[in-house]
């Protein structure tokens, strides 16, 4: 089916096809218990990491292409009927991976396979460092995760208070924050990925300072998404204010909040 699909392969396919196995669940046995009911086999996790980054494709749309498309089915050799797994898995699994020191494994692998096949070259400039797979992979889902905190305050600020949110919303917002962030591709390019992220940012910082403003509503500040958003914004950003000029940057991974405590959905409810 996939082949009707895809006559000429594809992306996907071709992985499967020329390269054959790369990843065999023993490499990460140290990284993941054997007690209690199987989980999904790192192996696979780690494939799909792999065309995850190369497709820039955040945890739940990678997620969901294991769950819909033939040719990742293809890939990892599921059934048609397979579900998929949640997508907050691959963050386990990246976790996992960088606990144990592993996270160097996947890139090297490839690169060693692709070397084997004469399809690189043993001294080319390739790179050899894993890392920037998982950093890009999670730069993507903080950027995905805000943005859609953001647009789901918006959403229910728009059914609470219409007529206050119409009346200081800048033009664009609603084209801009109108969809579900996880339905589109966001950019490749990592100067836009950038620039759009301070402009969530700083769209939310200015939303946040309207709803809590004096002349709002004192009961728009109740509104549990608005109260998530606020909160949201403190665990991710840190933003500084010279001669009014505002420089936002994302918190260090050692200014987050511990994981019990840090908000990780836009649909989470306060503690």
């Amino acid at each position: 089916m996939a082949w009707a699909a895809f006559p000429k392969g594809c992306l996907a396919m071709r992985v499967r096809d020329a390269l054959g196995p790369l990843f065999d669940d023993e490499i990460f046995r140290s990284a993941f218990g054997v007690r209690g009911r199987p989980g999904v086999a790192p192996g696979q996790l780690a494939l799909v990491s792999v065309l995850q980054f190369a497709e820039n494709l955040t945890d739940r749309q990678a997620a969901h292409a294991v769950r819909a498309r033939i040719d990742w089915k293809y890939l990892l050799g599921l059934e048609l009927a397979d579900p998929s797994f949640d997508f907050t898995v691959l963050t386990g699994f990246r976790d996992r991976l960088l606990a144990h020191g592993l996270e160097g494994k996947i890139l090297d692998l490839l690169l060693k396979r692709l070397n084997e096949l004469g399809l690189v070259s043993g001294r080319g400039r390739q790179r050899t460092d894993s890392t920037h797979i998982l950093a890009a992979v999670r730069d993507l889902n903080r950027l995905e995760f805000v943005g859609e905190t953001l647009r789901a305050a918006l959403e229910a600020v728009a059914v609470a208070a219409p007529q206050w949110l119409i009346s200081w919303m800048p033009q664009g917002w609603q084209e801009r924050y109108g969809a579900r962030v996880d339905s589109y591709r966001l950019p490749s390019d990592e100067t836009e990925r950038t620039q759009l992220t301070w402009r969530i940012a700083a769209d939310g910082y200015q939303f946040l300072e309207a709803a809590f403003a004096a002349s709002a509503p004192a009961w728009l500040r109740q509104v549990p998404a608005v109260g998530i958003l606020r909160t949201v914004w403190l665990q991710q950003f840190q933003r500084t204010i010279t001669d009014g000029v505002q420089e936002v940057a994302w918190r260090g991974k050692d200014e987050l909040p511990p994981s019990r405590a840090r908000i990780a959905s836009p649909y989470d409810r306060l503690p």
